[in-house]
């Protein structure tokens, strides 16, 4: 996920830019975060990435990434771009938690990835200072910054990463990162 030239962990994750211009540091940010979701869920198979954390929770690591997925494309296609865009998985289910049998993480990871992607190209020379609108729920129709939107996604991986973090242990000890 990084790019030519910079810093790089030895898992393979970008080092978040340290000093410098407030957009380069967001991005990094995000980049870093989305990394690690990604990380968690190298090496595992699609029956361990459905595996739960713990009963009555259905959260697992696939329905994280399909979750995250939607989350991409949410706050950067209908939110910042004002796109009237249908959820990812065209399921009906808007959150991307439901599993569906046929679908694994190969497919998961290549949308998530996907969706990032359209979202960076969907920021690409949009100012920090620059509004979208929120489509839906409880804060329908309020403006927000797209610097707001990338401190929000930033926080929404982060927590993610930390549920992340208990599913792989939950599945093959792995811990860390």
């Amino acid at each position: 996920m990084g790019t030519p030239g910079e810093l790089m962990l030895p898992d393979g994750r970008p080092v978040p830019v340290l000093s410098g211009d407030e957009r380069v540091m967001l991005e990094s940010w995000l980049d870093f975060h989305r990394a690690t979701l990604e990380l968690k869920c190298r090496g595992l198979d699609d029956a361990q990435v459905r595996c739960v954390a713990v009963e009555p929770s259905e959260l697992t690591l696939l329905g994280l990434v399909q979750h995250l997925a939607e989350v991409e494309r949410n706050w950067f296609q209908r939110v910042v771009a004002g796109l009237d865009v249908p959820p990812v998985w065209g399921d009906g289910n808007v959150s991307g938690y439901g599993l569906d049998p046929e679908r694994g993480i190969g497919e998961a990871l290549t949308v998530w990835q996907r969706e990032i992607a359209r979202g960076r190209e969907v920021c690409a020379g949009r100012p920090l200072d620059g509004v979208g609108r929120i489509a839906d729920g409880p804060m329908a129709g309020m403006e927000v910054a797209l610097r707001w939107v990338f401190l929000h996604m930033i926080e929404e991986y982060a927590r993610h990463n930390g549920h992340a973090d208990i599913l792989r242990e939950r599945i093959d000890g792995v811990t860390g990162a």
